[in-house]
């Protein structure tokens, strides 16, 4: 690669994060790019973020012009005070599911109260329903995944105020 190639991908990660999308592939040709950070989101990229994605010219393979970058990114929510906060952590890899059922109420949603052993979601592993348990007592912040999302084992579910 070219120094001015390994810029526009720095740029393109750098984008990436600030839209904070999970995972990125690219195949272009004899160019390919597969991007995946290991970080936990507060809320999954919007389709439409997939849409501004800058197109740069070392992955062009007809040599064509790129794109501007987009002009502004989404401003980031403010965060809660980490020493308030607890937060609940994914005992195995599976996929997360917020409710017992499909169309059912999810099991907790932002702003309910949870007692400690209480079932706050279930995750699928390997075609067995594994209930997860708050933790903690106190008050659901935020969930920082979305339903039917795979994840990883240690990757952070919901945020919890116990104060």
């Amino acid at each position: 690669m070219k120094p001015e190639d390994i810029a526009d991908l720095k740029e393109l990660i750098e984008f990436l994060k600030e839209n904070q999308v999970a995972e990125f592939d690219l195949d272009r040709g004899d160019v390919k790019i597969r991007l995946k950070f290991n970080q936990a989101f507060s809320q999954p990229a919007s389709p439409a973020a997939a849409s501004l994605l800058p197109s740069f010219p070392f992955v062009s393979a007809a040599g064509l012009p790129a794109a501007a970058p987009p002009s502004a990114a989404p401003a980031p929510q403010p965060a809660e005070p980490e020493t308030e906060l607890h937060i609940v952590k994914s005992p195995l890899v599976g996929t997360f599911y917020s409710s017992p059922s499909p169309g059912s109420a999810s099991f907790v949603s932002p702003g309910d109260r949870v007692d400690k052993g209480q079932v706050i979601c279930i995750i699928e592993a390997m075609k067995l329903m594994n209930e997860i348990e708050a933790d903690a007592a106190g008050e659901i912040v935020r969930c920082l995944v979305t339903n039917g999302q795979p994840i990883e084992y240690g990757q952070p579910l919901f945020s919890i105020r116990t104060a």
